[in-house]
């Protein structure tokens, strides 16, 4: 998995390994490195808030007399200690567990849903797909086609019908085929959107009126090759209760996968899956260490 990270983080991690390589051959003191790092973080699309708290915390770590080496390894801790606050595995412990998937349009939420379809399957999970963004007229034939290539079933209604109904019909055909995984895809459209947020709340009502304790996820799917932009997106879907995680696309080809950094520190979220290609085998569960070894290494 490393190795693979590796290749889908050298954009970003070019932005460090530059920096890397002057230190080693420069004879700079404690500040100046420091200096030169916070400019490597925030090069990289880590937020300045974040950039200045692992930067003052190496501040108080770091001597004087510390070769580049001790420096780069205290900066591997800051940055795993932040990513590793909450616990990045998805909770789906009951016979028949749900998972929500929101977000806005583009930012690969229905390819994304569909990749953690496929490798829950792969792992022996029974799954049902529920296409409940009924207002984007493409939506339910891209699921569908994801569902026909994967094998895997697909509950849709028509073009503009209740979301909330489409889900509660999904959900009497998921208990009655005595399925293990409902992953249902929602609407996107502007997250600043106020009906959006209240058609999801009333999804969520109805999942959990019909299944206990579901949803038992609910991911926020973000587009990590625009950065920063990502955190003012996810800050507006907080509104929307009950969100447990974060779903991370597009994370190869990008220089900005410093943001990972971000979102986890500001939003107070873990990084449950990262999609890293196209493909529905181009998914990883999150680790912080792989994430951070593969980033600095």
């Amino acid at each position: 998995m490393l190795g693979n990270l590796k290749d889908k983080l050298t954009k970003t991690r070019e932005t460090f390994k530059e920096k890397f390589d002057e230190f080693l051959c420069s004879d700079k003191n404690k500040e100046e490195i420091l200096e030169d790092l916070m400019e490597s973080l925030i090069l990289a699309d880590v937020s300045l808030q974040s950039s200045e708290k692992i930067i003052g915390s190496l501040h108080e770590k770091i001597k004087k007399t510390d070769p580049f080496s001790k420096i780069k390894e205290l900066l591997e801790q800051e940055i795993i200690a932040i990513l590793s606050q909450f616990p990045s595995e998805l909770q789906l412990n009951n016979p028949q567990s749900v998972v929500m998937f929101v977000g806005v349009n583009g930012g690969g939420k229905t390819t994304s849903l569909a990749k953690l379809a496929n490798h829950y399957t792969r792992v022996g999970q029974n799954v049902l797909l529920v296409a409940a963004d009924t207002f984007r007229a493409a939506a339910p034939e891209q699921l569908t086609i994801w569902g026909k290539r994967l094998n895997i079933p697909v509950i849709r209604g028509q073009y503009g019908a209740d979301p909330a109904s489409v889900v509660f019909d999904a959900i009497q055909s998921f208990k009655a085929r005595g399925l293990q995984l409902l992953l249902i895809d929602t609407a996107g459209r502007i997250h600043t959107n106020v009906n959006l947020m209240n058609e999801l709340e009333k999804i969520k009502r109805v999942v959990s009126r019909e299944i206990e304790g579901a949803p038992h996820e609910s991911l926020l799917v973000l587009d990590a090759s625009i950065g920063q932009n990502a955190l003012n997106q996810a800050r507006e879907f907080l509104k929307f209760s009950g969100l447990t995680g974060i779903f991370l696309t597009k994370l190869d080809g990008t220089a900005r996968g410093g943001s990972v950094i971000s979102i986890v520190d500001e939003l107070e979220l873990p990084i449950k899956f990262i999609g890293i290609g196209e493909g529905e085998e181009d998914i990883l569960p999150f680790s912080a260490e792989e994430f951070t070894n593969a980033l600095l290494s």
